[in-house]
């Protein structure tokens, strides 16, 4: 793509659609015939934006920056593929996924954002949490494993955590992913009947899926206590998951103020010689190529 292009197409990105196509491609349909985004056109787009994860994890370890990204939403709203579409080209140990279980009999006992705030960066790290310190907004109400009073303590102190995160230098992003009830229930569906997705498909989840308007009402009343000027959250509408990651992706990248490193040439060194070196005759544990007969 030549660089008058590549211009025309950072120009227009949106995060409220996908990129409209240049050149060569501006033929190409975009979305399907019941308005999904295509998947050559979301694996292009999504390609472009690895490349600059990749950059924002360098610099992330040279100016030693921390950030921490939150994703909440409903169940089946899409938060994890949106967390692997982000880290599936980046270093983990940099990129570090939180996804906290069920809190231990100590954990319940101590200060309720504890257990959370032991998992914030250090220098050099971007800290993702697959739902967070905001469970006692959202499931923990709804579910009754807290009281009211618990609530309305979390939603007061929330904002003034979330403050002095940020005055103690970390880049904090809130993101909240809406799905539609139709749309919800035909993933948690497709979850029943296929084999690999049986796993994300918990008794909880059953409970939750009947309680749509607790959380509809649990979530307005988490907006209205935190969202916040210095820690506002973003909407996500994500019934088409695969424009979802993009438009999130890109308004990510839109907030971080990373640079791209400057970068020496790489140039493979020589491989030492041999030097009488010889295979071993060595009656190795060789794993059978079995791939053409389990296809046959």
């Amino acid at each position: 793509m030549s660089k008058k292009n590549k211009k025309a197409k950072r120009d227009r990105q949106d995060a409220s659609g996908p990129v409209a196509p240049v050149g060569p491609a501006a033929a190409e349909p975009v979305f399907t015939s019941d308005g999904k985004l295509r998947r050559k056109v979301y694996e292009r787009e999504l390609f472009d934006l690895h490349v600059e994860l990749v950059k924002v994890q360098q610099w992330v370890q040279q100016t030693g920056a921390k950030v921490v990204v939150i994703f909440e939403g409903r169940d089946g709203a899409g938060k994890g593929g949106t967390i692997k579409a982000i880290t599936e080209r980046v270093s983990p140990r940099v990129f570090r996924v939180v996804a906290l279980p069920a809190p231990t009999e100590r954990e319940k006992s101590q200060l309720y954002v504890q257990r959370y705030m032991a998992h914030l960066p250090a220098a050099g790290e971007i800290v993702i949490f697959d739902r967070s310190w905001y469970n006692r907004a959202g499931v923990e109400r709804v579910m009754g494993f807290c009281s009211e009073d618990m609530v309305k303590r979390f939603l007061s102190m929330a904002p003034g955590v979330e403050r002095a995160l940020i005055d103690s230098g970390i880049i904090l992003l809130k993101y909240w992913l809406e799905v539609s009830p139709e749309e919800q229930t035909r993933r948690l569906k497709a979850r029943i009947d296929d084999g690999r997705k049986l796993w994300k498909l918990s008794p909880m989840d059953l409970k939750s899926y009947s309680r749509w308007y607790d959380y509809s009402r649990a979530r307005d009343d988490m907006f209205l206590a935190t969202d916040t000027s210095w820690a506002p959250w973003y909407v996500a509408h994500s019934d088409d998951k695969k424009r979802a990651r993009l438009n999130i992706i890109r308004h990510l990248l839109r907030h971080l103020p990373y640079e791209a490193p400057k970068r020496e040439k790489v140039k493979l060194p020589k491989r030492q010689d041999a030097d009488g070196y010889k295979e071993p005759d060595y009656p190795f544990k060789v794993i059978a190529d079995t791939t053409v007969a389990a296809l046959a």
